[in-house]
């Protein structure tokens, strides 16, 4: 008998298969990470490298009115990350600011 909620789980596992590029297979990946009881971080991975990350984020937590913050991650370069579920309005935020097409989302979790 195995206990299963013990197991590490790896939120960016399924975006290893892409390439070196920019953006990871043309998608931005939006997931959301349960912390200790209720709380969540929301992680948008795989925004292209020429925008400036601190910007978004700042513009992000004043639209949100929540915290963020930008994270180096070893593998997948810099992501963004933002307390609570914001799934549905970083979504919109990004395509009302022409960031991303509604194509090149892809939202992950729950």
């Amino acid at each position: 008998m195995s206990i299963q909620n013990l197991n590490t789980f790896d939120p960016f596992a399924d975006a290893i298969k892409g390439a070196d590029d920019d953006v990871q297979d043309g998608l931005v990946h939006i997931r959301i990470q349960q912390r200790n009881g209720r709380k969540t971080l929301t992680t948008v991975q795989g925004l292209s490298s020429e925008y400036d990350l601190k910007k978004i984020v700042r513009s992000c937590k004043k639209e949100f009115a929540c915290n963020g913050t930008v994270i180096e991650h070893p593998e997948y370069g810099e992501v963004l990350q933002l307390q609570g579920d914001q799934r549905e309005n970083i979504c919109q935020w990004l395509t009302k600011a022409g960031l991303a097409k509604p194509d090149q989302l892809k939202v992950h979790g729950f």
